[in-house]
């Protein structure tokens, strides 16, 4: 009997059976075995509870237990601890210094290239700001006026409730306008303690090359971490300053609101991309995170486009979420993060009701409302099944019929045009100029060729054999950009370098000349039409107000710019006359570049536009028929004859620009 007990109670101890094997009686062996099903039970019970505990345990734990494994399989392969921990560092270190580099130098590259076209240190404080064109002057203008103002509440309040800038209109400019950047810079000039040390306009382009160089920098960590290595993002800087013309407009508008909030958005890419990594320790996992929140919002305050870029990035991780290519927790914590933003930035963006109708939202919305529903649906179900084959229909569905929604019960104004104006801005009409997307193409090229996964899989699709794949994808992920790099280096460097000691000349004594004269000529109180472009540097250089503005995304000002450019079109000057005096404009300043434009495409000029909208060209099968009983405004009013000089008197005129002052009383001569 004792023979007998002894593996019978070794095998109820290996099943968590209290038998003490040998020593136990026959009583206490049936004992035992009339119980061993209680404590089978007991045994799954308490491995059911630890392996939830084991699920409950914190990061902290598990990153401890990790470098444990680690130790053990390095030291399998004859490395120990601290050798791996000494190439680590190295590895982060070199990298981290790489990476820093990069983006300063290109910081300083953009610096001096700025300072060689325009001559920036030896001009004046006027044939400065005149480098600044088109909506770039606008903002830089409030600028100059946070500067000026006698606080910084004050100055705030100021354009906030905006009526010296347009005449007959009260704006909003911050809002409107998107001035967040403008109120940092103000902020962080008065706060430094700058004003004795560098001018204003030294300070906000500095500011502006700053965050180009935070672009690059992140475009390097982004293919750093995608490819292992980082000498793709060696690749990603030297393609990106190749492509310099396609990936940035930073050359001739610097406060262009892009220039801004695209740094953030590299931020953010990058956060993003460690955040959706896998095996990564909490430590890293949670400051992706907290860089992700961060970059967005910040982001979303900078541009006022940004949601629609927003939304391409939702829609490109809601495919990798349906396809099993990334983590759906950490996905769904990056939707709510989007939600967050959305709503933070309706408050502090005066409940800009443009991001409760954006498609984000709706997108957003959608995919966490789908994702409630395929939870509450029991799994195996006929219905579960069907849900999830129906997946990416339904978010699609939900998302058109909540943003359908939103627009029909949320005050906004409809902007059509917007979505050409987008169109445009990203780059989608045209066949290079593409400042949004090729950077990252730049990225995507430098990850395929550095990263041996890649190499790897391709040895794997063609069947290699005489050498070993893992080998082969080493050598070549080191070899090739090493190779590709040296031949940029060689072929691109020196013409960096004869860019940069090229003395390039930046010289408009015609603009200067009117902005003196308005200066100096000018009533305080009078208002100034003309082209929109035009305006802005008007309102930067003197501060006078004008009547319309580079801007699209107020219908009112639209309206005022297309109405204001009839002075390039076949009216009579009686027309044109009603149309300024409506605006209360005092002076009306005509272009020569503007109406003796001759563009090589013809159809696309200003003046081409103005007659195909006003019916005075009509284009049948190639040909063109003209009629007008008037001719160009802006050609007839140089004639000084009646009735143009009835309506206008020339005041002022050089090689470009012709002034003429608005006669507020009407004599008609012969």
């Amino acid at each position: 009997m004792r023979e007998r007990s002894r593996p019978r109670g070794r095998r109820e101890a290996g099943d968590g059976g209290r038998s003490a094997g040998g020593s136990a009686s026959p009583r206490r062996e049936r004992r035992g075995a009339s119980v061993c099903g209680g404590g089978r039970r007991l045994a799954m019970e308490e491995g059911a509870a630890d392996l939830r505990q084991r699920k409950k345990q914190n990061c902290t734990e598990s990153d401890k237990m990790a470098p444990e494994e680690r130790n053990k399989e390095n030291s399998k392969l004859g490395r120990s601890p601290k050798y791996m921990l000494i190439q680590r560092f190295a590895k982060l270190f070199f990298g981290c210094l790489a990476a820093v580099t990069s983006g300063m130098m290109y910081a300083v590259y953009l610096s001096t290239y700025h300072e060689r076209k325009f001559w920036f240190s030896s001009r004046q404080e006027l044939e400065r700001e005149i480098t600044f064109q088109g909506d770039s002057a606008i903002y830089y203008s409030f600028y100059k006026e946070l500067l000026k103002a006698p606080s910084f509440e004050r100055g705030v309040y100021e354009l906030t409730h905006n009526n010296k800038t347009i005449s007959l209109k009260t704006i909003n400019a911050v809002q409107q306008m998107t001035l967040y950047p403008e109120l940092i810079a103000s902020v962080l000039y008065q706060a430094s303690g700058s004003e004795e040390v560098i001018e204003p306009v030294y300070f906000y382009i500095g500011i502006v090359f700053g965050l180009q160089g935070i672009y690059v920098t992140a475009l390097f960590v982004t293919s750093w971490v995608m490819s292992g290595t980082w000498l793709a993002g060696m690749l990603t800087v030297a393609w990106f300053i190749i492509n310099r013309t396609d990936t940035t407009r930073i050359d001739y508008s610097i406060p262009s609101r892009e220039n801004w909030a695209l740094p953030y958005f590299a931020c953010q890419v990058a956060a993003l991309t460690g955040y959706l990594k896998k095996n990564l320790n909490c430590s890293a996992e949670k400051f992706c995170y907290l860089l992700v929140s961060a970059s967005t919002y910040t982001f979303m305050m900078m541009w006022e486009y940004s949601h629609y870029l927003l939304f391409v990035q939702a829609v490109s991780l809601f495919l990798l979420d349906s396809f099993a290519l990334a983590q759906t927790e950490k996905v769904h914590e990056v939707y709510k993060i989007y939600l967050f933003s959305l709503f933070l930035g309706y408050l502090l963006q005066f409940e800009n009701s443009a991001l409760l109708v954006s498609p984000l939202l709706s997108l957003v919305a959608a995919l966490m409302l789908s994702k409630c529903l395929q939870m509450n649906m029991k799994k195996g179900t006929f219905m579960s099944r069907l849900l999830k084959i129906m997946h990416i229909y339904l978010v699609l569905t939900i998302t058109v019929t909540l943003n359908f929604l939103l627009k029909m019960f949320v005050p906004h104004k409809e902007n059509e045009h917007l979505l050409k104006f987008i169109e445009v801005k990203l780059g989608l009409n045209t066949t290079k100029m593409k400042y949004l997307w090729t950077p990252y193409v730049c990225m995507l090229a430098a990850f395929g060729v550095c990263s041996p996964e890649l190499w790897m899989t391709l040895f794997k699709w063609l069947r290699l054999k005489a050498v070993h794949p893992i080998l082969l994808a080493l050598i070549l992920s080191m070899a090739v950009p090493t190779i590709i790099g040296f031949s940029l280096w060689k072929e691109f460097f020196p013409r960096i370098m004869t860019e940069l000691s090229e003395l390039q000349e930046f010289y408009d004594p015609d603009t200067v000349e009117l902005m003196t004269w308005i200066k100096q000529q000018a009533p305080v109180a009078a208002v100034f039409a003309g082209s929109p472009q035009l305006m802005g540097v008007i309102k930067l250089c003197t501060g006078w107000m004008v009547s319309s503005l580079p801007l699209y995304n107020d219908d009112d000002l639209l309206k005022r710019n297309e109405n204001i450019y009839q002075i390039y079109s076949k009216r009579s000057a009686e027309d044109i006359y009603k149309i300024l005096t409506s605006y209360k404009a005092n002076f009306l300043i005509i272009e020569d570049s503007i109406c003796n434009e001759v563009g090589p495409v013809r159809g696309c000029r200003v003046k081409d536009l103005l007659d195909i909208a006003n019916g005075h060209v009509v284009c049948e099968e190639g040909d063109s028929y003209a009629y007008s009983k008037y001719g160009r405004f802006c050609h007839e009013i140089k004639m000084n004859y009646s009735p143009y000089v009835n309506y206008f008197t020339r005041v002022y005129w050089n090689r470009s620009y012709f002034v003429y002052r608005i006669n507020t009383v009407i004599s008609f001569q012969s």
